[in-house]
């Protein structure tokens, strides 16, 4: 699942080029696509059908095409323009799947989101998404957990709390990460920069935290699914797993129908068989229900590539870094804030450029 076919495609300038042809994409872990760059990418998915992917490591461009497009995982802090700029219709248009992964934080008595929409609007938008994808499709993270002088345990459990209460029935997921500040150099620096006092999770802060948002998932009913990203640590005596953000049991869920996609994921979709009597036929022990006559063996790898505690499947992603203008305090993305603003200028003055950066 990690080679990707090619296409020849038609350059913007009429010349001719080889693209790699992925059928998922991330939309993205390296900026806020659905937030700042939607229509960039509803054009050149439409119109262009491929765009420019810059390497962070060597600098080399890549020519990525969309032909074969069939799964879309989106990665935002606002992703309400995704329905305001009708990239949602579109892609309905061409029965394109979706899910996202939406980083629903709440540090704004803190100003470490600076950049992000109030608190209320990101809610809002949340429950917008769920009414048209469905609460499969729309998963919450409350992605990094941060301490610092002034926010201590209690006081996350206390915003994830209020956040809690009010996606109840709303989404099935929570999803988390502790800050590895001094494992992320971006991170590390950005926080010092921003005059930020973080403090360091360690393996008694980390096990306290699990376990009393284990007991407020069930005490208050929530019933989300809770999983970690990208962590060392096990947690699982809480009920907590190893999430894979780009998860293809997750995505057989929710696009089973699509032959290709399912073909080039090598998933077989069976049939639960009738039993003689009047009981509810069964499905093998193993096995995951896709519907009262449907099932799937799981058939997820790890994608190469990816951090040493990532079980993400293989994707393409199609962002850049040092483009995310929503410049959180924290933030793994961009080195600089002014590095971010310098490209995000350049996008807007050559909007539908093959690259997000409009150079």
């Amino acid at each position: 699942m990690s080679t990707w076919y090619k296409e020849e495609i038609i350059l913007d300038n009429g010349d001719k080029a080889l693209a790699q042809s992925p059928f998922i994409i991330s939309a993205s872990r390296s900026t806020d696509i659905p937030a700042f760059y939607a229509d960039w990418f509803l054009y050149r998915m439409k119109e262009k059908k491929y765009s420019v992917w810059t390497n962070p490591f060597n600098g080399v461009k890549s020519y990525v095409s969309y032909a074969n497009t069939r799964f879309i995982v989106f990665w935002s802090k606002n992703p309400r323009p995704l329905i305001e700029s009708g990239l949602l219709d579109y892609l309905e248009e061409r029965n394109i799947k979706c899910y996202i992964q939406y980083s629903l934080n709440d540090y704004e008595e803190e100003g470490l989101e600076k950049g992000v929409k109030s608190l209320d609007y990101r809610i809002e938008t949340f429950k917008q998404l769920v009414d048209r994808l469905g609460k499969d499709c729309v998963i919450w993270r409350f992605d990094p957990l941060i301490l610092t002088e002034n926010i201590h345990v209690e006081k996350l459990l206390s915003k994830i709390q209020n956040i809690g209460d009010q996606l109840t029935g709303k989404t099935k997921k929570m999803v988390f990460s502790f800050a590895d500040i001094e494992e992320y150099k971006k991170v590390k620096c950005n926080l010092k920069r921003n005059n930020i006092d973080y403090k360091i999770w360690n393996t008694e802060l980390m096990e306290k935290f699990a376990d009393n948002l284990s007991q407020m998932n069930r005490d208050r009913g929530w019933h989300y699914e809770l999983a970690t990203c990208g962590e060392k640590i096990n947690i699982d005596k809480y009920g907590i797993i190893h999430n894979r953000c780009i998860d293809g049991d997750l995505i057989t869920q929710i696009a089973w129908k699509d032959k290709t996609l399912m073909d080039f994921m090598k998933i077989n979709i069976l049939k639960i068989q009738p039993t003689l009597f009047d009981d509810t036929p069964q499905i093998p022990k193993d096995a995951i229900k896709l519907d009262n006559t449907h099932y799937f063996y799981s058939n997820c790898k790890k994608g190469s590539g990816q951090r040493v505690f990532c079980e993400c499947m293989a994707a393409k992603d199609i962002g850049e870094y040092n483009t995310c203008v929503h410049l959180c305090e924290y933030c793994y993305a961009n080195t600089s804030k002014e590095s971010a603003k310098r490209n995000y200028e350049a996008h807007c003055s050559n909007k539908y450029s093959e690259t997000i950066t409009g150079r």
